[in-house]
């Protein structure tokens, strides 16, 4: 799947997107873990990640399918 970061999420990949391949059926939770594995800046994304699945919010617990596009989706600031 390809998993696409956005602002201080690109920052810490080191570019704006990746390709993740992952057992049949894993969830969005197994995603952000694996990430983490990679090291780098990716082993310090947040514990809570907004995340979207083919452009709908997802939780952690949201499977997973081959050719899914996600998207991390970084804190917004502002006033």
């Amino acid at each position: 799947m390809n998993v696409l970061f956005f602002a201080s999420h690109r920052e810490l990949a080191g570019a704006g997107d990746t390709v993740v391949a992952l057992p049949e059926r894993s969830t969005v939770n197994a995603l952000l873990a694996a990430l983490r594995e990679r090291g780098g800046g990716l082993a310090r994304l947040p514990e809570q990640v907004a995340v979207a699945v083919n452009r709908q919010y997802a939780d952690g617990e949201t499977v997973l399918a081959d050719g899914d596009e996600v998207a991390l989706i970084p804190p917004v600031a502002g006033g």
